[in-house]
């Protein structure tokens, strides 16, 4: 919603500028030179990306369109689900969540919290970590190397989107450049015609330089860094599962290890110590 909201108050802002002054809105008006920029930037991003990439960057545009900040809800059913898992381990044994682990989408445990359960990376990270649990005797720091490893490679694929636009919105200004520099070429074949069909000529192939920067810092680099931080909050949501997975493995009460993961939870979002307690109680009631 802000994204479209941004959008219209960039356009308002600079063409409401612009009309105020008196200028005339046609002469902005140079499709010729859009599809130049824009043929061309959508073209150097073809060839720059691979197959994978083109769709996780049209998906993550969609989805920005879309995208819901995790709040603090999102939250509290995560710690509500590590809770039901780690006690149910400190009650019957690891050999007790197997069934869970190996089929989520049947487990009670994993079913009472939809959200989550749609979260491939968050449902991966739990998994892999408690069958390596189970089938090994490895230690919390050496568990905490590993999955450290696994969220940086998960930041790689988060973040690809938004590097893909950053090097499109990089590539607007040069490519403004390139429409301004073909409308000079065509207003040098007019050389005899009269003034003001030359300033007609000249101020649409400088429209070319104006479309290639407001496209860059206007519209396509606001959208990369919109990217980047759905990418950072994607992280900070696994990296709760992280800290709270460690503490627990580690020999932490099943308690001690919630609020481990509490702690790293971001402010905006961070449920305070009663409301989880609250939240816990009513879970087993």
């Amino acid at each position: 919603m802000f994204v479209i909201i941004g959008v219209l108050f960039v356009t308002a802002c600079v063409i409401g500028g612009y009309l105020l002054e008196h200028g005339k809105l046609e002469v902005l008006f140079q499709p010729v030179e859009l599809l130049i920029i824009g043929g061309a930037a959508c073209g150097g991003f073809l060839i720059a990306a691979p197959l994978k990439t083109i769709k996780s960057v049209v998906g993550a545009l969609l989805s920005m369109l879309t995208h819901k900040p995790y709040g603090k809800e999102e939250y509290l059913d995560s710690l509500r689900l590590l809770n039901g898992i780690f006690y149910k381990i400190r009650q019957q044994g690891l050999v007790s969540i197997e069934s869970d682990v190996d089929q989520p989408e049947n487990s009670p445990l994993f079913n009472k919290f939809p959200k989550i359960l749609h979260n491939h990376r968050a449902i991966g990270l739990i998994t892999d970590t408690l069958r390596l649990v189970m089938t090994t005797t490895i230690a919390s720091h050496e568990l905490e190397a590993l999955i450290d490893t696994e969220l940086e490679g998960h930041f790689e694929e988060l973040i690809t989107p938004s590097k893909m636009v950053n090097f499109v919105a990089d590539s607007l200004p040069g490519l403004g450049i390139v429409a301004a520099v073909l409308g000079i070429v065509l207003t040098m074949a007019k050389i005899d015609s009269p003034p003001s069909v030359l300033g007609n000529s000249i101020g649409a192939a400088l429209v070319g330089t104006f479309l290639g920067v407001l496209l860059c810092y206007g519209y396509v680099g606001p959208m990369g860094k919109n990217l980047e931080h759905a990418a950072m909050e994607d992280l900070q949501f696994l990296v709760v599962y992280k800290v709270a997975l460690v503490s627990f493995v580690g020999g932490a009460a099943p308690k001690v290890a919630l609020e481990f993961g509490r702690r790293v939870i971001p402010h905006e979002s961070k449920p305070g110590f009663l409301e989880v307690e609250e939240a816990l109680r009513a879970q087993k009631k």
